[in-house]
């Protein structure tokens, strides 16, 4: 349950990571994420520090802020890499090409000693090797996102790096938004855009149907009971969700003509914007998201409840976008994205929205985002 404001933590107390680069460069995304850096913060602005500069090991690497250990001893950083002629390729073609000219990578960077640990460059399965997280119940091991021959897939592994598993071994589907159950004995994703339960072992997939076409991003509420994802059409999708055997679907909110995805960059480039996705609250009580209220992309929060109504929590001028809401581990904070200034910095608000006060301070032609809360669950 939330803490009582008595004993909440202040902003002073909570650490948060997040990434920040240039957003401006005209040539293409490939000119802004090489100047990402994977950062670290108090909620109250101060204390700002690079998270992993050791890792900026080359030229055209850079990091992004990708989650915690439980004990948030550990920072998850993805370490990324791709060629200038790689990039110019896929600007000319409007597509990615991971098959060649990229490595990624996910390391777990000590807090204490800022020693970065490559998990996934152990006995190496991918070139792109992204989504690391710890596995719920089992200090030992951990899941993971592999891209080979363009395809997505879930794997788990020990702690160490070794022991890689795919868990859709064989399968050539596009697997994606891989999590694992919080007593760690389920797995959910969306394959082909439709989401999936299965064993912790991959065995035993069994569709979530909802009757429409596209699912995206499955998480798990903290008490096991419920599956939230996004329901619906491309880029006409709401929060929905079902319980863990797949029954029970309702939809929760409507994202009022929302397109779900956040553009980060001032020059659009293919494939450049950052899908926006509903969060649950530790006490599974709310669902976080974001959606259009007139000309603007607000923050919003509906109750689990049978017959909630939506609460919105943010009240803009015209053409303001809010993006990725994240809440804190007691469920006092909210942390989200927003351009209320005219450059996107990150913010932490009460859990109703007020008190809002940025904690970034990016300059001119620049962005923040990827917010990740010490302590939380990504």
């Amino acid at each position: 349950m939330p803490s009582t404001p008595a004993t909440a933590p202040s902003r002073a107390d909570l650490l948060l990571g997040y990434s920040v680069f240039r957003n401006d460069d005209p040539r293409g995304q490939f000119y802004c994420w090489r100047t990402m850096r994977a950062m670290l913060a108090h909620a109250d602005g101060t204390r700002r520090s690079e998270a992993a500069p050791a890792l900026i090991d080359a030229p055209d690497v850079w990091t992004q802020f990708a989650g915690w250990s439980p004990d948030g001893k550990l920072a998850i950083i993805a370490r990324a890499w791709e060629s200038e002629e790689n990039y110019k390729w896929e600007r000319a073609n409007s597509t990615f090409r991971m098959t060649e000219g990229w490595l990624l990578d996910s390391c777990l960077v000590d807090l204490e000693t800022r020693k970065a640990e490559n998990v996934t460059g152990v006995d190496r399965v991918s070139a792109y090797n992204s989504g690391l997280f710890f596995w719920p119940g089992d200090p030992n091991r951990l899941g993971f996102q592999a891209l080979i021959d363009s395809v997505s897939h879930p794997y788990s592994m020990d702690r160490d790096g070794k022991n890689k598993k795919d868990l859709t071994a064989g399968k050539a589907e596009f697997t994606y938004g891989f999590s694992a159950s919080p007593d760690g004995k389920r797995i959910a994703y969306h394959k082909n855009y439709q989401v999936y339960v299965a064993n912790a072992d991959g065995t035993n997939a069994v569709r979530v149907d909802t009757g429409h076409p596209f699912h995206f991003c499955p998480t798990w509420s903290f008490d096991g009971q419920w599956l939230l994802f996004l329901d619906g059409e491309h880029y006409k999708c709401h929060p929905a969700v079902v319980a863990a055997d797949g029954s029970n679907f309702r939809k929760l909110a409507d994202r009022g003509g929302y397109r779900g995805v956040t553009e980060c960059l001032v020059h659009p480039d293919f494939h450049s914007a950052s899908s926006d996705v509903p969060v649950w609250t530790p006490d599974n009580r709310w669902i976080y998201y974001t959606a259009r209220v007139g000309n603007a992309i607000e923050l919003m929060r509906i109750a689990l409840a049978p017959d909630a109504k939506p609460e919105q929590l943010s009240h803009s001028k015209p053409d303001v976008t809010h993006y990725h809401p994240k809440i804190s581990p007691d469920g006092n904070w909210v942390m989200f994205g927003s351009d209320r200034d005219g450059r996107r910095q990150l913010y932490v608000a009460r859990a109703d929205g007020s008190e809002a006060a940025q904690f970034t301070d990016v300059p001119e032609g620049h962005s923040a985002m990827h917010g990740h809360w010490r302590g939380g669950r990504d």
